[in-house]
């Protein structure tokens, strides 16, 4: 971002993730010498991303400019969300961090088990108002898979502007109801821009009611006489809890896999988010003394992730749960974009070992997404009625036809923003325009250690994944440069050398011949030159 123009009469908007990928959200809204940071999460990796933990923003932008930083203000709990934040603090200098209810809990945790310095984490309640030089930060409880979702109102000097967080309009929701009036108010008093979630722009009509995957989860509860393994996110405490009542409503004890999901309990039922009488969870240690049409196992590893509990459980790698005749998997969850694979992979999985397997389907609704239709998408931008819009939280097709439902709606098209992560959206009272970028870029976490992975380390993994490793080593005299014995070869992934015995000997028979030309006692030896010779041949 150009510096001389920093103290402009205008507020700019930028993201540094979450813009043509659902993952690693995080806005930045700039007036001034003043920054607000929206959310900071992360992104669960693709299988392409060989070894990578999570991928990450690059935060330089911040780190330069943490002077100027005021708050990081937190939306909901999820990961994309939350994710990246003991990765942030450990670079970049925030003052302070707002989050509510649940979301408070989970960052908690998160930083007691990942952050080792003091960290002034903040709770706000919904009629909070923060204020600032020139900021005034205000919010709406919305619906989403999670409790405590919220809207986001950012007062600034040139007008408001509106981060919708990830929201639905479930009208018969298991948690507390948006709060219509307070949109429609903001709306009325006016709305620069709006920044809305846009997962499910491609989706038409309203997102299925949590109440009615609550009622269908019992009855299918209720007609199982076996045992039921289920899966969900370990984050969507909604589902959870109606998993818990199910189960309570059946005679069942409920029995936890999965690391993510035991500290979400754990932290829902601290805060009373899941209300379960005590011993319906169970150490999974006790689990064999329960009779198997007594006993619920819920597990992490909805989306086929390699080491979650489900997946290990249909691979038959997990060491405290086999699968057994009679037992039925549910999959309370849809696939996020580029899981589709490896979910689909898990549930061939579970087939083979003899399970019953039911996912989402319009013959059982066991899962209903936490982000909003077109429909939903429509009235938000109605309530708000913003003068210009930018499109979040979405790969680029969800992006361009949320753009397109707010043309429907009134928006006039070249007030419409599709933009990329780093382009900035320079607001004025009249005005808008993208016509500067800040520095971005896709981080990769491997084992703990942050961007030392790059794009050449993925490339390498890559290649040896698809075509394996030969290695020829070689013991020279430094004496008279002989050989001092037959060359080593080593192969991983590419032959087997037990069975390759001729190829093993014309590979050193070729090795001998070129390292021949270059064993010359009266010349320097050219041990570059050997290599790169050796590898051609």
């Amino acid at each position: 971002m150009n510096k001389t123009n920093v103290f402009k009469e205008e507020a700019k908007v930028f993201a540094l993730g979450g813009l043509g990928e659902v993952g690693k959200n995080m806005y930045c809204v700039q007036y001034k010498d003043e920054i607000i940071v929206i959310d900071s999460g992360l992104l669960f990796p693709d299988d392409h991303l060989m070894g990578i933990d999570y991928v990450i923003p690059d935060y330089s932008y911040l780190l330069e400019n943490e002077d100027k930083i005021k708050a990081l203000i937190i939306s909901h709990g999820h990961e994309d969300h939350i994710g990246g934040i003991p990765f942030l603090l450990r670079q970049v200098k925030i003052p302070v961090i707002y989050a509510s209810g649940l979301s408070y809990g989970l960052i908690q945790a998160k930083l007691d088990e990942r952050v080792d310095f003091p960290v002034n984490l903040q709770k706000f309640q919904e009629d909070d108002t923060l204020k600032f030089d020139y900021f005034e930060i205000s919010f709406f409880r919305t619906n989403h898979s999670i409790p405590d979702s919220f809207g986001i109102k950012v007062k600034t000097p040139v007008g408001v502007i509106v981060h919708t967080g990830d929201f639905k309009f479930d009208f018969s929701p298991t948690g507390r109801d948006s709060d219509y009036q307070k949109m429609a108010r903001i709306g009325e008093e006016g709305v620069l821009c709006l920044l809305s979630d846009s997962t499910n722009a491609e989706m038409e009509d309203f997102t299925t009611s949590e109440k009615v995957v609550s009622e269908n989860i019992k009855e299918m509860f209720e007609s199982i006489d076996g045992r039921i393994i289920i899966s969900t996110f370990a984050s969507n405490i909604h589902r959870i809890q109606q998993i818990v009542e199910a189960s309570i409503a059946t005679d069942r004890k409920i029995a936890v896999f999965g690391r993510s999901m035991t500290k979400n309990i754990d932290v829902g039922y601290k805060l009373g988010y899941i209300k379960a009488p005590k011993g319906t969870f169970i150490y999974t240690r006790n689990r064999s003394e329960i009779r198997n049409k007594n006993l619920t196992i819920l597990c992490t590893g909805s989306q086929g992730e390699p080491l979650a509990a489900l997946t290990r459980i249909a691979a038959n790698t997990h060491r405290q749960i086999s699968l057994i005749p009679g037992d039925t998997v549910i999959l309370s969850s849809s696939p996020i974009p580029g899981n589709l694979e490896s979910v689909n992979r898990t549930i061939n999985m579970l087939y083979k070992r003899g399970a019953n397997v039911i996912t989402q389907s319009p013959f059982a609704d066991v899962h209903a997404s936490g982000h909003g239709g077109q429909n939903e998408l429509k009235l938000m931008l109605k309530l708000m009625k913003p003068k210009y819009f930018m499109p979040i939280h979405g790969e680029y097709r969800m992006l361009k036809k949320h753009s397109k439902l707010a043309i429907d709606t009134g928006v006039l098209p070249e007030n419409t923003f599709i933009m990329e992560n780093g382009d900035v959206l320079v607001l004025t009272k009249d005005t808008a325009s993208v016509s500067e970028k800040v520095k971005t870029s896709d981080i990769y976490v491997d084992s703990e250690s942050i961007g030392e992975v790059g794009s050449l380390v993925i490339k390498d993994r890559r290649e040896l994944s698809e075509d394996g490793l030969l290695s020829v080593i070689l013991t020279i005299s430094q004496a008279n440069y002989e050989v001092m014995c037959t060359p080593n070869i080593i192969s991983r992934g590419f032959i087997h050398l037990e069975e390759n015995d001729e190829m093993i000997k014309d590979i050193q028979e070729i090795v001998l011949d070129v390292t021949e030309k270059y064993l010359n006692p009266k010349h320097k030896l050219n041990i570059s030159g050997m290599k790169n010779e050796i590898i051609k041949s």
